[in-house]
């Protein structure tokens, strides 16, 4: 069976590659993100200087280990690069994030950088999305009745809970919805935002312009044509 772990820091590592000293990057949370801020750190001991803005408390954290510089949206506009993990990446290099509870955060950061690079190992390729729950961000106002109508949609949401309701950093929940292959991700995206009470989903469409994908013995380094 295959070191997913030494996996992971390989492809965090060769993710770090894309990073020149002085960059302001949108620093992403999970495993493998984890592994990029890491690489990062030890060329901070080298004397370079990073400027990031994390996408979770735990990934703000991560950084200030290392001697990342933490900035935010009140400094900066735009970043020079975004990268973060998948839960899921499909054939036309569609996503789906939040399995971490990051989701809102990691959009906005991603959005707001001038190239968005995804890190994965190969286990989170797929054909089609939909095998990993869609996590939901909502407003815990009326979650009842949100639910109920993302229900209706035929995805099977389930609160997401831990020994009591689970709370992203923004205060909100999370529904973990198991609706099966998702045959058309851009419209349901659509669908989602229009229902009140939804913050965000953890569908990204259209947003990727690298995945770095870590196999047993290669990476392998993807270039989405837009």
């Amino acid at each position: 069976m295959a070191d997913l772990e030494m996996i992971k820091r390989k492809v965090g590592k060769e993710a770090s590659q894309f990073v020149e000293s002085g960059m302001t990057i949108g620093l992403g949370f999970g495993s493998t993100a984890y592994w990029l801020i890491q690489a990062l750190g030890e060329r901070v001991k080298n004397g370079e200087i990073f400027y990031g803005v994390p996408t979770s408390n735990q990934t703000a954290e991560w950084a200030k280990e290392v001697g990342i510089h933490l900035t935010d949206f009140a400094h900066v506009t735009t970043l020079d690069v975004a990268i973060d993990g998948a839960d899921e990446v499909d054939e036309n290099f569609q996503l789906i994030k939040g399995g971490g509870g990051a989701l809102l955060r990691e959009k906005i950061v991603a959005s707001a950088a001038k190239e968005f690079i995804v890190i994965v190992d190969y286990t989170k390729i797929v054909q089609k999305l939909g095998a990993f729950p869609l996590p939901i961000e909502i407003i815990p106002f009326g979650y009842e009745r949100t639910q109920k109508q993302i229900a209706d949609l035929g995805l099977h949401p389930a609160l997401r809970k831990e020994e009591e309701v689970y709370l992203t950093d923004n205060g909100n929940y999370i529904l973990d919805c198991d609706g099966g292959v998702i045959e058309n991700p851009s419209e349901l995206s659509h669908t989602l935002h229009n229902i009140p009470g939804v913050v965000e989903s953890g569908l990204f469409i259209d947003m990727a312009a690298k995945v770095i994908v870590g196999k047993e013995d290669s990476i392998e380094i993807l270039d989405v044509k837009k």
